[in-house]
């Protein structure tokens, strides 16, 4: 896939294709024929500071790390982003979120991993 602006981190979307984040830039959404429907910034008119780490929950729903920011917003297929996490990140980069609803968030300026419950619908 060409044309990306310093890509970082990458992850599989349930339903085929990925989504990917750009340094200091924007995170992409690709579908399976590796073409760009869009961007979360464009779709939802978020800024972003510098997104790191993203992951695809059962839902759907992207979950971004914003590493200058230090939050992780989760951005459902329909509806405004939610801001998951506001405090307690120092330096967010590679996530992951499992069918439970646990996420789970690498802090690299304090060395740790970091898990958060969330909300999702009943398997």
């Amino acid at each position: 896939v060409p044309n990306l602006q310093g890509p970082r981190y990458v992850s599989p979307v349930p339903r085929g294709g990925f989504v990917v984040s750009e340094e200091c830039g924007d995170v992409k959404v690709f579908v399976s024929s590796h073409k760009l429907p869009s961007s979360l910034s464009s779709k939802y008119g978020h800024q972003f500071g510098n997104p790191a780490g993203v992951c695809v929950d059962r839902d759907g729903s992207i979950l971004v790390a914003d590493e200058q920011r230090r939050t992780v917003h989760l951005f459902p297929e329909h509806g405004a982003p939610i801001c998951l996490v506001s405090t307690g990140l120092q330096r967010p980069a590679g996530m992951a979120c499992s069918s439970s609803g646990h996420l789970f968030v690498a802090d690299t300026l304090e060395n740790c991993v970091k898990v958060f419950k969330y909300c999702v619908r009943p398997p």
